[in-house]
């Protein structure tokens, strides 16, 4: 039975109009220009029509090869050995960086007092679906970076200083949640996405691109 295309779910629209998008890309039917003009349409569109509007002219995927690429791109990882419950990161008149593939614990706890704190969950490994970070900060600066596959929640409270929470709760319900808690003291607590929808698919598009030109000289 055929749905109306207006009645269907249009995350579910949106993520078959992409696939669509990346496969033309991949096997060079469209442009890179093209790809990123049309994927702009896409990702802010809020129209079914608008959506299919960009991929009327390309063909679908013959298999379901990008669909699998994607989800293994785009999937959080989870580490395989479990992490320790709680961490403490202290930063006076220092800085502490956690970034690249690292283990997040259940808990951390980030005391900063004249210094700072970077927070990178991009290629992080969660030992959890629920994380809490729990802040004091005073006079020092804490960055917090993102995916977009990852909801995050702030309930710091700030006194003469400034919470800037840039990463709405956008990912899934089976996503998971990154809850920050505790006291801003004259300081400034920086929460954001650091990578776009739009950069991560066109770098997933690209790598796509890669693998198909790989085996086509094969």
């Amino acid at each position: 039975m055929n749905v109306k295309l207006e009645d269907r779910p249009i995350e579910q629209v949106k993520e078959e109009v992409i696939d669509i998008l990346v496969y033309n890309y991949s096997h060079s039917v469209i442009s890179s220009e093209a790809f990123e003009r049309r994927l702009d349409v896409v990702i802010t569109s809020t129209s079914h029509q608008e959506m299919m509007a960009q991929v009327e002219d390309l063909q679908p995927s013959p298999d379901d090869t990008v669909k699998k690429h994607k989800e293994e791109a785009f999937a959080v990882n989870y580490a395989t050995e479990g992490a320790q419950a709680t961490e403490t990161l202290i930063n006076v008149l220092g800085e502490s960086d956690r970034s690249g593939v690292w283990t997040v614990p259940r808990e951390l706890k980030i005391y900063t007092f004249l210094g700072s704190s970077v927070l990178d969950f991009t290629n992080a490994r969660f030992s959890s679906p629920h994380v809490t970070i729990k802040i004091v900060s005073i006079l020092g600066g804490d960055k917090v970076y993102v995916p977009e596959n990852i909801n995050i929640v702030s309930k710091a409270f700030c006194i003469l200083g400034s919470v800037k929470n840039r990463a709405p709760s956008i990912a899934s319900n089976q996503a998971p949640t990154i809850t920050i808690e505790g006291v801003v003291l004259l300081s400034e607590l920086s929460i954001k996405i650091k990578t776009t929808m739009k950069e991560s698919f066109v770098a997933f598009a690209n790598k796509m691109k890669t693998m198909f030109d790989s085996n086509q000289g094969m």
